[in-house]
């Protein structure tokens, strides 16, 4: 089909019509340049913005009907199977993939970059204990600006290239610190011989009085998790970046903006609303009685962890991540835990029930993700954290993408505004 070049917006009323160009995007659907119809008088409603491009963006796509999701035009599931997060970050970032040269350039960098300025400790110390980590890795990472004041000129492109890889490197270190706070017990530096995955487990699990080798299959595992999460689009965080960011505002401000809109258990909080799910079924000869309790139309119950507001077929990371739970809790023999038990099977019914087949009701990314946090022995506290961390590559690339643009604004959404007409006002003695 043809892509129109402009459409026509006529009126009832006999006010002359007006043009509107038509923009054709390399992939998903055309998009009505809008940007003058203010000047005429009008504005769009859209709430949610689930009808309006708010960027031109070259990151990421998403074919929803088609359970379609690419980095840089890169199927998710060939970086998946081929690829690792270093070289995934690097994508997202430069917009190709690394050489082999770029790619050990580019690790080393990561690598170099992992360790917190010293005073942060005291930043940490300002915190409760029983803070919820999510809690303080939006304030510590907030916080970098104080201590990483040299690169913040974000209308310098080496500028955002320094401040892009203090943050992928320095959140991962923040947020195993911000769960060892929480559990009393004493940082554990980042180790710059290990990988990326690898080197956040170490801080996480190891203590210094003892070795602590972390399980290759866990690091690759949660590796993947990372490459998964890496970037999703204009989702509610990445535009809380971007709005954030169209101000000029300081990176570590806008991505510690974007970790707190994630926070919202509407955007982040899915994967540990499937383990709650798990807990609350209990045992495997409940999950008929809470299949028709998800089926009942007059019962609140949901299952978690199937379907996707987004995807409407297959999520396209929910395969990749279903083989690599299957390996792992393989590795860890914890096929016979009851909770692992119960996902199992629910994941067999929904393969052939007719309920979830008719509506394509497939298990989701948030699904086995869950399982594979607590298969990795992570608290349900640190879910968004680690989501946090994955998605901070994201973040910063569609941050610097903005930067870049040459017609760059600042973010002014506009409204339709329903209160009261003008009114005088009246003094208090007068009013009745």
């Amino acid at each position: 089909m043809t892509v129109p070049t402009k459409v026509t917006l006529t009126f009832d009323n006999g006010q002359p019509p007006i043009e509107l160009p038509v923009l054709a995007g390399n992939l998903g659907p055309n998009v009505i340049d809008i940007r003058d119809l203010s000047k005429l008088g009008f504005l769009t409603y859209d709430p949610g913005f689930m009808s309006t491009a708010s960027c031109n963006s070259s990151i990421s796509f998403i074919d929803g009907e088609a359970g379609l999701l690419y980095y840089r035009g890169y199927p998710i599931e060939q970086l998946a199977q081929h690829s690792d997060f270093i070289e995934v970050s690097y994508l997202l970032i430069h917009g190709e993939l690394p050489t082999s040269e770029e790619k050990v350039a580019f690790d080393k960098t990561m690598r170099r970059h992992t360790m917190l300025h010293d005073q942060i400790n005291t930043v940490f110390r300002g915190f409760r204990r029983d803070a919820h980590p999510m809690a303080v890795l939006v304030g510590v990472t907030g916080a970098l600006s104080a201590f990483y004041h040299d690169s913040i000129d974000v209308f310098d492109a080496r500028n955002r290239e320094i401040s892009a890889y203090r943050l992928i490197a320095k959140v991962s270190t923040i947020a195993a610190m911000s769960y060892k706070y929480n559990m009393g017990e004493p940082f554990v530096y980042p180790q710059n011989r290990l990988g990326y995955a690898e080197n956040f487990l170490y801080m996480m699990f190891s203590m210094p009085s003892e070795p602590y080798v972390v399980n290759p299959v866990a690091a690759r595992a949660l590796d993947k998790i990372l490459v998964l999460h890496a970037d999703h689009e204009q989702n509610a965080s990445t535009s809380t970046v971007r709005l954030a960011g169209s101000s000029g505002a300081n990176p570590f401000a806008c991505i510690a903006a974007g970790m707190a809109s994630l926070w919202g258990p509407l955007h982040g909080g899915a994967n540990e609303a499937v383990l709650k799910m798990l807990e609350d079924i209990g045992d495997v000869s409940r999950i008929p009685e809470y299949i028709n309790r998800a089926k009942d139309k007059s019962n609140s119950f949901r299952l978690m962890g199937f379907g996707h507001r987004i995807y409407k077929n297959m999520d396209p990371r929910a395969a990749v991540m279903r083989q690599t739970c299957h390996e792992l809790l393989n590795e860890l023999q914890l096929t016979e835990d009851p909770l692992f038990k119960i996902a199992l099977e629910l994941e067999r019914i929904a393969a052939q029930d007719e309920y979830f087949i008719s509506r394509k009701l497939y298990p989701n990314v948030d699904f086995y993700s869950g399982i594979v946090f607590r298969a990795l022995g992570i608290p349900p506290s640190m879910f968004t954290a680690i989501f946090a961390l994955a998605r901070t590559v994201g973040w910063v690339a569609q941050w610097n993408e903005m930067l870049a643009e040459n017609n760059h604004r600042i973010g002014r959404p506009r409204q339709h505004y329903n209160g009261a007409a003008r009114r005088d006002y009246v003094p208090v003695a007068e009013r009745v």
